[in-house]
């Protein structure tokens, strides 16, 4: 099973900036997948768990995928994307690390963890609208997941 446009995409980054980026960077490589953004971690557990605002499953489905910043207030992004991994019922989501740490450490615990891609988010303009077309081309057009 792909992902297809009618599922949703959690961006759990609190920088305004760069989600701003993300979104224009999925308008223009036409992607039109619903998002929903978390801007720190408790707040994308809830979410991700149906806990808090977020027991309203037709309001809030389930993400096909996750794009996860680490550097978040509150919960870091390494401890959401250990629970995520760690729960039968979630671990299969998708979940691509998207931050601007290049740090060995930080490439190393995540993939431990259980991320399915680690995305070093490029500060230039352009070639972060670059990644995320190959974002898209590799999560939407060729990867073949499991069904839930």
């Amino acid at each position: 099973m792909r992902l297809n446009s009618s599922q949703l995409i959690l961006i759990v980054e609190d920088s305004d900036e760069d989600y701003e980026a993300t979104i224009r960077a999925f308008s223009k490589s036409s992607l039109r997948n619903p998002v929903f953004r978390c801007a720190d971690g408790n707040d994308a557990l809830d979410y991700v768990f149906s806990r808090g605002n977020y027991t309203d499953k037709e309001k809030f489905p389930r993400p096909g995928i996750i794009l996860l910043d680490l550097n978040l207030p509150v919960t870091n992004g390494r401890e959401v994307l250990k629970h995520i991994k760690k729960d039968p019922a979630t671990k299969k989501i998708p979940v691509i690390v998207l931050t601007t740490s290049d740090d060995k450490v930080d490439i190393m615990q995540c993939y431990d963890e259980g991320a399915n891609s680690y995305i070093h988010k490029p500060v230039d303009l352009i070639r972060f609208m670059e990644a995320i077309e190959r974002l898209r081309e590799y999560w939407f057009e060729i990867v073949i997941l499991p069904k839930e």
